[in-house]
C-alpha cells in the first residue's frame, strides 16, 4: 500500500487525557497498568504508581526527602 492511496487526514488526533487513579491527587497519570488486553488501563502519577520496582521507590524517597528540606535534586 503506497501512502499516496491513503485518504487525507480530516480530523485532528485525540488525546486522551488521564490523571492519577488516587483520591484527591489531580496529577498527570503518565504510569499505567492493565490486568489484560481486554481489561481498561488504570493510571496513577508516578509517586502513587502500585508497580515500582526497588530501585525506583529508592529514588523517589530521596526525592522527596530533598523536597522536604528545600533541595532540589534531579
Amino acid at each position: 500500500m503506497s501512502d499516496t492511496d491513503r485518504p487525507a487526514l480530516t480530523t485532528s488526533a485525540h488525546m486522551y487525557l488521564h490523571y492519577c487513579e488516587e483520591t484527591d491527587c489531580n496529577e498527570w497519570g503518565s504510569w499505567g497498568n492493565s490486568p489484560s488486553s481486554a481489561g481498561s488501563t488504570r493510571w496513577w502519577c508516578f509517586e502513587h504508581y502500585p508497580h515500582k520496582s526497588y530501585e525506583q521507590e529508592q529514588v523517589l524517597r530521596l526525592k522527596l526527602e530533598a523536597a522536604e528540606h528545600g533541595a532540589d535534586i534531579q
